[in-house]
């Protein structure tokens, strides 16, 4: 059984498990059902990470507006996975705080229609696979397979949860770069990886905290000690994969390099909501939503874009 430490006792002791009145709970269910099944909110994972590919100029030669319909193609596609991911938790979701008033969960929208909303989703994805091209669609369709391969099982195996995840970012970047016609930046494509494994790993602690192994049966495999552990680890790695994206690519300047306070800034701060403050469970919203996130990223952009302009 998993073990938690004394501090991390006292703080689950302290820590209230997700209110269903919360506001994010109540915005979900305010949601008109076909689209809150789509999950608008998560929309943002895709913007932040499929654009990527335009650093250090991709956005020449006609790559922005390719970028942008891989981004809509990344859109349908996750929006997809996270209809069929619903379909496929529905009881298990019934049992959960927060996610009992998902639109299946709740009775608010009925099996058939969420699958009816699939077929519409996969109709529409079509056609913007056929735009890409194959290698476009052969990035977006690897999304989908690992997605696929998640849901049916390995969702329940500790460690290859987190990866598999994880690499559905990786996807979402190397989409970008062959929308742009670009290679991929190994280093970038390591920071990635490394980022959004600090982001997936945190959300684990938290909910390791907050509802235990009951709705999610991976967390077995976990304690708030390793998990602190290795948060540590892929941190460390993501600061210096990022340095070296810096110095290695030609579209960045010397004074690229300062945003790597911001990087430190911006890792300092999740482990703070996570280690600190108990919180973690929606990365997105944390880095949306937080104060100290959208102050830091407005200083890294004030930093980075003049030199890519350069």
């Amino acid at each position: 059984m998993t073990q938690l430490t004394s501090d991390d006792a006292t703080r689950t002791a302290e820590t209230p498990a997700p209110d269903p009145s919360s506001a994010p709970a109540r915005r979900r269910r305010g949601l008109p059902a076909p689209l809150a099944l789509l999950r608008p909110g998560q929309w943002p994972k895709n913007l932040l990470v499929v654009p990527l590919a335009l650093l250090g100029g991709g956005w020449h030669g006609g790559g922005a507006a390719r970028v942008g319909l891989a981004l809509g193609a990344f859109i349908l596609a996750s929006s997809l996975v996270y209809v069929l991911n619903d379909v496929a938790d529905v009881e298990r979701d019934k049992r959960h705080p927060v996610k009992r008033h998902r639109p299946l969960a709740s009775g608010r929208m009925s099996i058939t229609a969420a699958w009816t909303t699939a077929a519409v989703l996969a109709a529409l994805l079509a056609p913007a696979l056929h735009a890409l091209g194959p290698g476009g669609a052969l990035v977006v369709g690897a999304y989908l397979a690992v997605n696929a391969a998640y849901s049916w099982k390995l969702k329940h195996v500790p460690l290859i949860d987190v990866f598999v995840v994880a690499t559905g970012f990786v996807l979402r970047l190397l989409g970008g770069y062959e929308a742009t016609g670009r290679p991929a930046e190994m280093w970038l494509v390591l920071t990635v990886l490394a980022f959004c494994l600090v982001l997936i790993l945190g959300k684990r602690r938290h909910e390791l905290g907050v509802s235990g192994t009951g709705h999610r049966p991976a967390l077995v495999g976990y304690s708030a000690h390793f998990l602190d552990l290795v948060l540590v680890l892929c941190s460390g790695l993501a600061v210096v994969g990022y340095l070296l994206y810096l110095r290695t690519e030609s579209g960045f300047g010397p004074y690229a390099l300062l945003t790597v306070v911001c990087a430190l800034l911006a890792l300092f701060r999740y482990l703070q909501v996570v280690v600190v403050d108990g919180g973690g469970g929606e990365p997105v919203r944390t880095l949306l939503r937080d104060r100290l996130m959208l102050a830091n990223s407005a200083v890294w952009g004030a930093l980075l874009l003049p030199q890519l302009a350069g």
